[in-house]
């Protein structure tokens, strides 16, 4: 069964800061229908004294069933986004320094929160309302809530001493000390 899916190009930017311990920062900056005219290679769309942007084209962002409950998170937030996951080139492949490299494309939260819990750099954009609307159709289609579970009673619960280990409630006579 083939996945729904989409073909999308990341835009990255590095911008002047104002600190000098740290004059530049690279971000993410969009994410765009790919187009033919992109190509399939990185590169560099801008340069000047204040600002740089690479297009990294080629990523192709899949729906997946068993991850519906995180694109409906997505689309029912105020603000539904891209995620995206990347790195900063160990070398300098493309450019004189190291870029910044996208990884990985999506639209789900499950996902972009597994990819903080790595620590690893994960940025977001606004989605388009089309991108949303198709997100959202699909997680209405696939996610099914799990049903919430019944909480038992008060009266039900387990003993528990001021530690968490099991206690004991004794119906018999008080005990003295002493060998009665």
């Amino acid at each position: 069964m083939e996945r729904p899916s989409i073909e999308v190009a990341v835009v990255m930017r590095k911008r002047r800061t104002a600190s000098r311990w740290q004059p530049w920062q690279w971000a993410l900056a969009e994410v765009l229908p790919q187009e033919p005219s992109f190509g399939a290679a990185p590169r560099l769309l801008l340069k000047n004294d204040d600002e740089e942007r690479w297009l990294h084209p080629g990523f192709t962002v899949e729906l997946f069933r068993d991850d519906a409950e995180g694109y409906y998170l997505n689309a029912t937030t105020p603000a539904p986004c891209w995620f995206v996951m990347w790195r900063m080139e160990e070398v300098a492949l493309l450019a004189e320094e190291p870029i910044p490299r996208p990884e990985i494309v999506t639209l789900s939260y499950h996902d972009a929160g597994r990819w903080l819990d790595a620590q690893e750099t994960v940025e977001q954009v606004p989605a388009p309302e089309d991108i949303v609307a198709w997100m959202r159709a699909f997680a209405e289609e696939h996610y099914v809530p799990e049903p919430k579970k019944r909480k038992r009673p008060e009266s039900f619960r387990g003993l528990e001493d001021r530690f968490g280990n099991p206690a004991s409630v004794s119906t018999g006579g008080k005990r003295r000390g002493g060998g009665e």
